[in-house]
């Protein structure tokens, strides 16, 4: 949801600080967008993603590794303020994590976990400035239909690489050395 503000002042870095801590505020094309803390399928599937992604891509047990694979970072992306559920960075374009309290590089991959109240304004709005920052991957995954659709940027432009649903095993770019359980991600 959004949170309206008299006057036509873009939203600020102090707007978001002021905001209680039990939502998420990001900046979106000058506008403050409050949305609330997950639900618990939405919590799930993101963690359980992280989790499952962690090990063989951010510490390189069983995987290749050589990503960062980080829960809610702060992306400062030109004027705008996001917060995926999850994003990682090949180590090769980010070596060191930065010391700030936020990323202005963006990221190689960004999971956006959708639920009624944020779909929306992930999948029209965020992969809008994902796409314009040249984010090369983007993962929607929808717990309540048990689905993770696969996004390329390919010349500016997001195209569907593939859809799954339900319990299949999954080899999905940019992560497809190693398989992903989707059962894993949906609470029963």
């Amino acid at each position: 949801m959004s949170q309206s503000r008299s006057g036509t002042r873009p939203a600020t870095y102090d707007d978001l600080l002021a905001l209680p801590e039990h939502v998420v505020g990001e900046i979106i094309g000058g506008e403050l967008v409050v949305s609330p803390r997950p639900a618990p399928r939405h919590a799930v599937a993101s963690s359980v993603l992280g989790g499952e992604l962690g090990p063989p891509y951010h510490s390189g047990r069983g995987g290749p590794g050589g990503w960062w694979i980080l829960d809610e970072p702060e992306l400062h992306l030109g004027d705008d303020v996001l917060v995926p559920d999850l994003a990682g960075w090949r180590r090769a374009r980010l070596p060191v994590v930065p010391e700030t309290a936020y990323f202005t590089l963006a990221p190689d991959w960004i999971c956006e976990v959708l639920s009624p109240a944020t779909a929306r304004l992930d999948r029209h709005k965020k992969l809008a400035i994902y796409a314009r920052e040249g984010v090369p991957h983007a993962w929607l995954v929808d717990p309540v239909q048990r689905t993770l659709e696969v996004l390329r940027l390919e010349h500016q432009q997001w195209v569907i690489t593939s859809v799954h649903a339900g319990d299949e095993e999954v080899c999905a770019e940019p992560f497809e050395a190693t398989p992903l359980l989707l059962r894993r991600l949906w609470v029963d």
